[in-house]
């Protein structure tokens, strides 16, 4: 009498646990991610950061004598406030920030918004408009990338002082920083967008154009929602690129104090009244506030956007 047995199978679904599912990339990334070792090293990494500028925030609210005579961690023996370093910098005669706080972001949000609006037409034209030369012209935007931004601020400010055709100079005004900051942020834009825009399954596009969908309804009721986590993205990067930046509106700016930002003002202060740190602590940190927020706010959205077509799976 033979026994019959269940034939052995030589293969057994990988990853050490027969029965379950192989996991998806994702959720290998995310694991690898949320480890204790790499929670540890963010936490360490957050902290080294948090430090510096919580000892700026410290002396910046601490009276002068305080802060000429003893290190801002001392403050914790003998805590003292006071917001007069904050009045000074901002409503001071020799300072006035609050003038350069307004001018910072009347810079940042026009040269925030002209380039995300022009980058996200042309990568849409890139990716799924079909004209001749657009593989060469899409490859020439990309090496645009390479050229430092140094190079090109003499020609640039050249045209802008003095333009052909009979132009009217646009030296010394706003638009010389919005279109300086937008020329030096397209070539980037266009080319992240663009790979966005390309992982974008082509049977969604055909479906729209099927249901007698043009181009401009394709891009407004398909690409625009789909592309919100990277446009949040690429703005909150320029957004703090252009906040930040003192070169190009040093530069084109020509040294007018009525359309300069906070970082120039800041940079005559460091120079002009060096020794006192108070002053210099208030309004570096006047300057960082808006970038915070504007960073914590949006960072649900940042984050979506560099994971957008990372991982599939």
């Amino acid at each position: 009498m033979t026994s019959s047995t269940p034939a052995s199978t030589d293969t057994e679904p990988t990853g050490g646990n027969p029965g379950l599912p192989e996991p998806s990339a994702a959720a290998v990334a995310k694991q690898k991610l949320t480890s204790p070792g790499a929670s540890a090293a963010a936490f360490v990494i957050a902290l080294l950061w948090t430090i510096p500028t919580f000892g700026l925030l410290v002396t910046s609210i601490r009276p002068e004598d305080d802060v000429k005579t003893s290190g801002w961690w001392t403050w914790f023996k003998n805590p003292t406030f006071t917001l007069e370093n904050y009045n000074e910098v901002l409503t001071g005669s020799d300072t006035d920030l609050a003038t350069f706080f307004i001018n910072s972001i009347v810079i940042t949000i026009p040269s925030v918004i002209i380039p995300i609006t022009l980058a996200t037409l042309a990568a849409y034209a890139f990716a799924w408009m079909h004209f001749p030369g657009r593989n060469i012209l899409f490859i020439a935007v990309f090496a645009l990338q390479i050229v430092p931004i140094q190079v090109t601020m003499i020609p640039l400010l050249t045209l802008y002082v003095d333009p052909p055709f009979g132009l009217p100079s646009l030296a010394g005004k706003f638009w010389t920083i919005w279109l300086s900051h937008s020329i030096f942020a397209l070539p980037l834009a266009i080319y992240l967008l663009h790979n966005f825009m390309k992982e974008v399954p082509g049977e969604l596009i055909e479906a729209a154009r099927v249901d007698g969908a043009g181009h401009v309804r394709i891009f407004t009721k398909i690409m625009l929602p789909l592309m919100a986590p990277a446009i949040a993205a690429f703005g909150i990067f320029q957004f703090l690129w252009v906040w930040n930046d003192l070169l190009v509106a040093l530069v084109f700016g020509g040294g007018n104090l009525e359309i300069s930002p906070l970082t120039v003002r800041l940079a005559e202060l460091s120079g002009t009244r060096g020794n006192d740190w108070q002053v210099l602590s208030a309004g570096a940190f006047v300057s960082m506030i808006v970038p915070m927020i504007v960073f914590l706010s949006l960072q649900r959205y940042f984050v979506r956007g560099l994971l957008a077509g990372s991982v599939k799976g």
